[in-house]
């Protein structure tokens, strides 16, 4: 094992090098368990309380920053409740193309097979952002895969709606700039054969939450119970059809008629060959959508979505002008309308959601480029959209390393790290940051990385 991955495992806490599943504990997430096949490869892992003595679904989780502990944080209490292992990819990320992808998938589920006790029949995948995609994309080229969730992005780029061998349960938050991609992705997929959902939250661009999540994970069991691989659970389909009629009728009575009507045709989806019942949600369903103020909600909804099209063409124009004044009011003007009650609060969201995304491409692509002018400008608009963003505060440390500024690329680091960024293995091999040590103090850097993530 070379020097750079002794350092790289070194910093994950605890890490597990076991070769025989009864070592793993249950009950409590391991961090890092490293691959037999490729020790430059590990996972998180979480096992229920209950132990792994009989065969168990599994989901693999892809997030975006290859944080494989995020989503098994999340989301260890649902795996008490419905019996699933997760794992959680280390290595898994933005930026890896897709024989990197498929090669960290060779790895991962070969060794999670071969040292755990799972349910071959029930393998799943689940992804959020660039790892929906990643979590789309296994699904589609692995048989095995019985359902996909993919939250906050969709399919693979240029794979379009079909009929997949799978199951395909979209999740996005109402502020989610990639809103409009899952919505359009559900409607093409109701022209075909494929079971497929969306599952809405209030909230941005993130993981989740769990209760949303649990919906998801349900809809994985009743498509078991449906296939025979699981018995049907009366009690659990009651329980189920008890708690969304509950929703329909807070939302009816709220005047959420959208909303009402988004959750009967989930629960349709959900319960149709397992009960009667559910003939009262496609009744619910259709009441709702002839209703008046049904159709007015929905018109509204759309030509909000028109609206928000045309303000990003307008963006778009003024990509190329350099106007950091614009764009000072612009930002500050949609934080207004995003912290506010309006209900257009959604796509404010959505859009300051958007501009992040775009900052961060064409600085990317500014960086690669060595036009460090240009890149600064987009920068510091990066920063300005989304302070949180460990990748805005990462590329202005690189090229305050490219104008020697030491202290202020140190200072930069520190931000990202604040933020979560992770990537050690990343920070090591960025020649900018090479160039300056040991005027950089890294063990500081990585003193700080080991520490909670803001906000988590």
């Amino acid at each position: 094992m070379n020097l750079l991955i002794s350092l790289i495992l070194s910093f994950y806490s605890p890490a597990v090098l076991y070769s025989a599943s009864g070592s793993f504990a249950a009950g409590k997430i391991t961090d890092t368990v490293v691959c037999q096949s490729d020790p430059s490869q590990s996972y998180a892992l979480y096992i229920p309380a209950k132990g792994n003595k009989e065969a168990l679904p599994v989901i693999y989780f892809f997030d975006p920053h290859a944080d494989g502990a995020l989503p098994l944080r999340k989301y260890r209490m649902l795996a008490e409740t419905y019996g699933f292992i997760l794992i959680g990819s280390n290595n898994s990320k933005n930026g890896n193309d897709w024989a990197v992808t498929e090669n960290i998938w060779r790895n991962l589920s070969s060794d999670v097979q071969g040292r755990l006790n799972i349910d071959h029949s029930r393998i799943y995948t689940c992804g959020f952002s660039g790892g929906a995609k990643v979590a789309s994309y296994m699904a589609i080229q692995h048989p095995g895969v019985k359902g996909v969730i993919a939250n906050g992005a969709g399919l693979p780029d240029g794979v379009s709606a079909g009929d997949f061998s799978f199951s395909f349960t979209a999740i996005a938050g109402e502020g989610d700039m990639n809103l409009t991609e899952l919505v359009a992705i559900t409607k093409g997929l109701d022209k075909t054969r494929t079971r497929h959902r969306i599952i809405l939250f209030d909230g941005k661009h993130e993981w989740a939450p769990a209760n949303t999540m649990g919906k998801a994970f349900a809809g994985w069991q009743f498509d078991a119970m449906r296939d025979g691989l699981i018995p049907k659970d009366r009690t659990f389909i009651s329980g189920y059809m008890v708690k969304s009629k509950s929703r329909v009728e807070v939302f009816a009575r709220t005047s959420q008629l959208i909303k009402a009507e988004e959750e009967c045709r989930l629960s349709s989806a959900f319960l149709d060959g397992l009960t009667p019942d559910v003939a009262w949600f496609k009744a619910k369903a259709a009441s709702l959508a002839g209703n008046a103020q049904f159709l007015k909600e929905r018109q509204a909804r759309e030509s909000l979505l028109a609206k928000e099209e045309n303000i990003r063409a307008e963006y778009t124009q003024h990509f190329q002008q350099g106007d950091m004044n614009y764009w000072t009011r612009t930002i500050a003007g949609l934080k207004t309308q995003a912290a506010s009650g309006s209900t257009e609060k959604a796509m404010y969201q959505r859009l300051l959601a958007y501009l992040s995304l775009a900052f961060y491409s064409i600085s990317n692509q500014l960086i690669n480029g060595n036009e460090n002018k240009g890149a600064r400008h987009f920068i510091e608009l990066y920063k300005m959209a989304d302070p949180a963003n460990s990748e805005a505060w990462y590329f202005s440390a690189i090229l305050d390393a490219r104008e020697n500024h030491v202290q202020a690329a140190e200072g930069d680091l520190l931000k990202a790290v604040e933020n979560g960024f992770r990537d050690r293995a990343r920070l090591m091999r960025q020649v900018e940051f090479q160039q300056l040590s040991p005027r950089i103090n890294f063990s500081r850097i990585e003193s700080k990385m080991r520490g909670p993530v803001k906000g988590g």
